[in-house]
């Protein structure tokens, strides 16, 4: 970390849900690991109409819901308290919706930590509409914090995993993924799924499966060697599985406790914001999940 991003905040967003406060606690020992700020932000846009009609007499409306939210922006201050010195806990209060005000704060964060979902989620909703736009939009790194049963899924034992999937464009996730299994002295395990290389199933009959499976191996230790180099510190443990990338994601994210995946893949255009891989595991993930966006140099 370079002394530019020691002056750069962890930002967590919050809406006072349990969701969010587990971002929170998630996200102050994230700011504590890094030892920069946390700047907890919540945003309040206000919206007449027949909310009003919901007051009693004498109360100004406005005025009991941005009460409300400057108590749910104390608490949760309150609660990076415990981990962090108070001095390094930044509560801001944002005027706007809450995807616009997110992505401006994004832009000068070197980390944007977001619960899964947040109020009005749907039971078996496993993605927030405001989460899923930043995972899209976001300006630097976006951690969603999945919860189960109210609870972070976060074993300190437990591995980070990370999607490579043999394009440069991946080398950002990995810098991250590296990183984050460094600071949190835990194996990272790597995996390579190949199988949709393959265009069109019906040539799986032709194909030499050992050939392409030497090559899967080829292209994963290359992406690898710099990496453990810079790293020597962390265990690495190599997958490479003839399966769908985001099946074998999925599937790893049961015994992890934070997967790593790149913005776009393999062939993503400029535009993509997002790829189809990393969509999928947003949404089927069974632990926390970090969309690492590359850089401008990549």
């Amino acid at each position: 970390m370079d002394v530019h991003d020691r002056a750069r905040p962890v930002v967590v967003g919050i809406d006072g849900s349990t969701s969010a406060l587990n971002a929170v606690r998630w996200a102050a020992g994230e700011a504590a690991r890094r030892n920069v700020p946390l700047r907890v932000v919540t945003a309040f846009a206000w919206q007449g109409g027949r909310v009003i009609d919901r007051f009693g007499v004498g109360e100004d409306p406005h005025e009991v819901m941005l009460g409300a939210a400057r108590s749910q922006l104390a608490d949760a201050a309150a609660l990076a308290a415990e981990v962090l010195p108070q001095d390094r806990v930044e509560p801001h209060l944002v005027g706007g919706f809450p995807t616009p005000v997110l992505q401006d704060q994004s832009q000068g964060a070197q980390l944007l930590v977001l619960g899964d979902r947040g109020y009005g989620a749907i039971s078996g909703l496993l993605l927030g509409s405001v989460a899923a736009a930043m995972a899209a939009h976001g300006g630097c790194p976006v951690v969603l914090v999945r919860t189960e049963e109210g609870t972070p899924v976060e074993d300190r034992e437990r591995p980070i995993v990370v999607g490579v999937d043999g394009s440069p464009l991946s080398e950002a996730a990995l810098a991250f993924a590296f990183e984050q299994a460094s600071v949190r002295g835990v194996p990272l395990i790597a995996v390579h799924a190949w199988w949709d290389w393959i265009a069109d199933p019906k040539t799986a009959p032709v194909l030499d499966w050992g050939a392409l499976e030497t090559d899967a191996k080829e292209v994963l230790a290359e992406r690898l060697a710099g990496w453990a180099g810079k790293y020597p510190d962390v265990r690495v443990h190599r997958r490479v599985t003839r399966e769908r990338p985001a099946h074998a994601l999925v599937e790893e994210s049961h015994r992890a406790q934070l997967v790593v995946v790149g913005s776009r893949g393999r062939g993503g255009a400029t535009g993509l914001l997002l790829g189809s891989v990393s969509h999928k595991v947003l949404h089927r993930s069974h632990c926390s999940i970090a969309v690492v966006r590359p850089t401008a140099q990549e």
